[in-house]
């Protein structure tokens, strides 16, 4: 009985089942959506490439002269600031107590030349011109001794060598009286000019002195070159700042009103762009994230795609040219640096490369 009716009863619902699993996976499965709809082009005629949001001035990395100890960091991500703000500040200590030597290096040269140019000094000319009425009346009195003894007609009154001894006495009394009257006018000639040119030169090369000493100050000073909005602070109060260019900026500053986009569209693609052409943006992650780009220029150079993974293996055989567009973010989720999809409205395919507006066309005007 089991070998009459069961046994071929399983091999038939065995033979059933295989083939109902082979029908079932020979079936085409479907599609599978993706996680973000991709976005599609509003235009007929297109060129799409992948932009990157960046400041309007470009990102400008933000370094320091001078490397140095930070002593304190004025900013914070995000923060808007004017030409001029003062960003960090490197520690200058033994710069400022330079300044206090300079400075009163200047102020003692400033008070010599003013001394200078005061001479005389009214209190330093009564006793000078009483030192030439001194002069004078001690000349007179010995000159009108010398008188008298010459109108003595008795030689036995009076000798030959009292008579020289008396004028020699004179005519000492007179370079005396002389000398006394140079220094006077000395006096009130003032200081000798040349004098006071040296003294006004050793001013300026003090004044330079310190104007010297605050320059190196305010070169660690750090301010923003531009307005705009703090994009990144890569350095903290006590931190030591390298000078020069460094991989990874300081501080990272930009003008992001408006926000550019730099598109990358292949070189095969480049001679379909044209200058003034409409373009979309979408950002990447949420299609229904776009804004109407304005067309700014185009880098006339053509690069070497850049890679946006990272892998040292990767090559890169794709040259591209970038177009640089601008929008206004108003109330977007957009972020400095974001990716967007990039449609642009290009010229058909059938077009010259040479037509009105291309880019070939642009570097001949």
């Amino acid at each position: 009985m089991i070998r009459t009716f069961l046994i071929p009863l399983i091999a038939i619902a065995g033979m059933l089942f295989a083939m109902a699993i082979v029908v079932r996976s020979s079936q085409p499965k479907p599609p599978s959506l993706p996680v973000v709809m991709p976005p599609t082009s509003p235009f007929e005629s297109r060129v799409a490439g992948s932009g990157i949001i960046e400041a309007n001035s470009e990102n400008i990395a933000i370094g320091t002269p001078i490397a140095g100890t930070v002593d304190r960091v004025d900013v914070r991500v995000g923060d808007r600031v004017k030409a001029g703000d003062i960003l960090f500040v490197l520690d200058s200590r033994d710069q400022n107590s330079q300044l206090a030597v300079k400075e009163a290096e200047l102020e003692a040269a400033q008070q010599s030349l003013k001394r200078l140019e005061s001479m005389p000094r009214p209190e330093e000319l009564p006793p000078a011109s009483a030192r030439v009425e001194a002069a004078k009346a001690t000349m007179d009195d010995l000159q009108n001794q010398v008188s008298i003894m010459e109108r003595v007609q008795d030689p036995r009154a009076r000798s030959e060598e009292e008579m020289s001894r008396r004028r020699f006495a004179v005519l000492v009394a007179k370079s005396r009286f002389d000398e006394a009257q140079a220094a006077l006018a000395l006096l009130k000639a003032g200081a000798w000019k040349p004098e006071i040119e040296v003294a006004k030169a050793q001013v300026f090369a003090a004044a330079a002195n310190v104007q010297q000493v605050r320059t190196e100050i305010d070169r660690r000073i750090i301010r923003a070159p531009i307005d705009g909005r703090v994009l990144q602070v890569k350095v903290r109060r006590g931190e030591f700042a390298a000078a020069g260019m460094l991989a990874t900026p300081l501080i990272l500053l930009g003008a992001v009103e408006p926000l550019h986009v730099r598109v990358d569209v292949d070189e095969n693609d480049a001679w379909r762009v044209r200058a003034g052409a409409k373009a979309e943006g979408y950002l990447r992650g949420n299609r229904d994230i776009k804004a109407a780009l304005a067309f700014v220029r185009f880098e006339p150079y053509v690069v070497p795609k850049k890679s946006l993974t990272g892998d040292s293996s990767e090559r890169v055989d794709t040259r591209v040219l970038q177009v640089l567009f601008s929008f206004d973010p108003k109330d977007l989720p957009v972020f400095v640096g974001q990716q967007m999809d990039v449609y642009i409205e290009s010229a058909p395919e059938g077009d010259k490369a040479n037509g009105p507006g291309s880019p070939a066309m642009e570097s001949k005007k």
